[in-house]
């Protein structure tokens, strides 16, 4: 089989796991445990703050990640007028975010196929305690090589830093036989792009593309990232 690329670097959240439904389950338990009413509007509110934050860390413009996930729990009381420690529901909340180790359908049999021919890694801008807690336990496990978190790196994606370290620990000499492979365009797309490697936009709801960030690929399901980097 003539391969397209020898090293693989997966996002983790909504590329191979289901973060959002994971973020659902976490959250009403969470609530729940603190006796805070939950509501659909209630969780609407907590991700609307919880992306803003996000979107900032990512853009490399906002609060550190350590503050960040306390900060929007601090939003989400002040907005519902409600009593708490902020950093005491996000300990909680943590904790049963990493529980959740819900993969996204065919993602298990994606890195099954291709894991005899490439070397897998992830790659995640994701909290440590949470990728831990839902990787190790998970059957991803074992087709991969490194798990690469930001908030034990001192950097993050899209920094050009963060790829430079993976690709040095990894051992990837020739950035030519690399992938970056993520839903998210200004992280995973940019972060590729940032640091001359190749990248698959995975796209299964065909969102519209940044004119500005211009994958490699784009890929609509996991068979046309296979296609990709396992070409006939």
């Amino acid at each position: 089989m003539t391969l397209r690329y020898e090293f693989v670097l997966f996002d983790a959240d909504n590329t191979l796991f289901d973060f959002d439904l994971a973020e659902h389950k976490a959250f009403y338990k969470t609530m729940k445990e603190y006796g805070i009413a939950c509501s659909e509007q209630t969780e609407t509110l907590y991700r609307s703050l919880n992306q803003e934050l996000w979107t900032a860390f990512n853009k490399g413009m906002g609060l550190p990640q350590e503050k960040l996930v306390i900060k929007r729990f601090s939003l989400l009381l002040e907005a519902l007028k409600t009593e708490g420690d902020p950093a005491e529901l996000n300990r909680a909340y943590l904790a049963n975010l990493g529980a959740q180790a819900i993969l996204l359908p065919g993602a298990l049999e994606l890195c099954r196929r291709v894991s005899p021919f490439c070397t897998l890694a992830i790659v995640t801008n994701g909290v440590p305690s949470v990728q831990h807690g839902r990787f190790d336990g998970c059957p991803l496990a074992s087709y991969f090589t490194r798990l690469f978190i930001s908030g034990e790196m001192g950097c993050q994606k899209p920094q050009r830093a963060f790829f430079d370290r993976v690709c040095e620990e990894l051992g990837i000499h020739d950035r030519r036989r690399a992938v970056v492979v993520g839903d998210n365009l200004s992280s995973d797309i940019m972060g590729g792009i940032n640091a001359g490697i190749d990248t698959i936009w995975y796209n299964p709801f065909g969102s519209a593309n940044d004119p500005e960030i211009w994958p490699t690929w784009e890929a609509h399901s996991y068979e046309a990232v296979e296609a990709i980097l396992l070409p006939a």
